[in-house]
């Protein structure tokens, strides 16, 4: 099971938004596939692939453990370690490819199937005004999902200052919230993601301001780094009847161990393009298992992370919930073929065919394009 060498795949699929997407091709015919999406980040995405091509070619891509492993030392940051996340994720589909199971079986078998799903709407809102988003959260409650989340504050960064465009996407951004949760009615989640856009004081007023919405969970609110200001926002959170999420930018057991010691978070978000890939979330799920922490990948991304996030997520034991992109674009479901992705009343039915389940249909989408204006501010990743 030699492999042959490895494709980087970017397509372009809506004016806001390029996915990634890695093929692993090995010398006896098979195709293992890996997501690698990383918004404003697709030439350095390109020229890690082909890195790590050179370096793995003609090496047994059954040997995940020595070729896919994270060193939390290495150069790349980032980018380096979401190719890699993808090249693990697909090695594991070609291992279930090989054993004839599908990916979850492959990671000991799942505990639940369905997985449960919400939907994050912030990209299917069109206007991006109160009633915009309300729109898109009635949309996703017809479509059966019983939590929504949204994004409402940009462009607000605190960094930038008391100014009176801060001041002005606070305001549009609890109002924002305030719609989203007047039109799903109360037996529907509401999560709320800041971004990182708060300093610890301005997030410790946010959560004042937000308790009348009765939310789920409010994610991000600082930077990651900030553990003495998140832990004392968590308890805010939790006096308050919501819990705090967050970490779906960290790679690496290492770099979620101090937050789950910490009592940072009350769910921990990794990324299965980002963390290492599945066994690492797999490592991370462990160690926040001991400590009452629950887990909610983050997957707001292409149809490859979704799948999976999905065989993931019914092995983990103290898994919450599955984040989903709502209302983005339909090639979500049309640029992949095999197993049907389509969502349930909420709930993501596992794939029963050999590993991941799906793979990449041809004609693919148009290539990747560069953003100079990107939708997100490249400030906060």
């Amino acid at each position: 099971m030699r492999i042959a060498g490895i494709d980087f795949r970017g397509v372009n699929v809506t004016p806001k938004t390029n996915w990634c997407f890695l093929e692993v091709r090995t010398e006896d015919g098979l195709t293992g596939l890996g997501e690698c999406t990383l918004a404003n980040q697709e030439a350095l995405l390109e020229a890690e692939a082909a890195r790590l091509a050179a370096r793995v070619a003609g090496e047994d891509a059954r040997d995940r453990n020595r070729l896919a492993r994270l060193l939390p030392h290495a150069p790349g940051g980032l980018v380096a370690a979401t190719v890699l996340s993808a090249f693990e994720c697909a090695l594991l589909d070609l291992a279930g490819q090989r054993a004839g199971e599908p990916l979850h079986r492959v990671l000991g078998g799942a505990l639940r199937d369905p997985v449960r799903l919400y939907a994050n709407i912030n990209r299917g809102a069109n206007p991006r005004t109160p009633e915009g988003f309300a729109a898109a959260a009635r949309r996703a409650v017809a479509g059966g999902f019983g939590a929504v989340k949204l994004a409402p504050f940009e462009p607000l960064v605190w960094e930038d200052g008391a100014t009176a465009g801060n001041r002005a996407a606070l305001a549009a951004g609890i109002d924002r919230i305030a719609a989203v949760r007047d039109a799903v009615g109360p037996g529907v989640e509401v999560m709320v993601d800041a971004h990182w856009r708060f300093s610890a004081g301005g997030a410790a007023a946010l959560l004042r301001d937000l308790a009348p919405f009765g939310l789920y969970w409010l994610e991000c609110p600082v930077a990651e780094a900030n553990h003495a200001g998140i832990r004392r926002l968590r308890g805010m959170a939790n006096d308050r009847g919501m819990r705090l999420a967050g970490a779906e930018t960290l790679s690496g057991l290492a770099a979620y161990r101090p937050l789950v010691e910490g009592g940072c978070y009350d769910v921990l978000m990794p990324d299965a393009k980002h963390a290492g890939g599945l066994e690492e979330i797999r490592r991370i799920a462990a160690l926040a298992q001991t400590a009452g922490v629950e887990i909610a990948p983050h997957n707001p991304t292409g149809p490859v992370c979704h799948a999976h996030s999905v065989h993931l997520c019914a092995t983990l034991p103290n898994f919450l919930i599955l984040e989903v992109q709502f209302g983005e674009t339909e090639l979500f479901f049309d640029m992949v073929e095999g197993e049907a992705l389509r969502f349930g009343e909420g709930t993501a039915a596992l794939p029963g065919a050999p590993g991941l389940g799906i793979r990449l249909r041809r004609p693919m989408p148009p290539p990747w394009v560069r953003m100079d204006r990107p939708w997100l501010d490249p400030r906060l990743g």
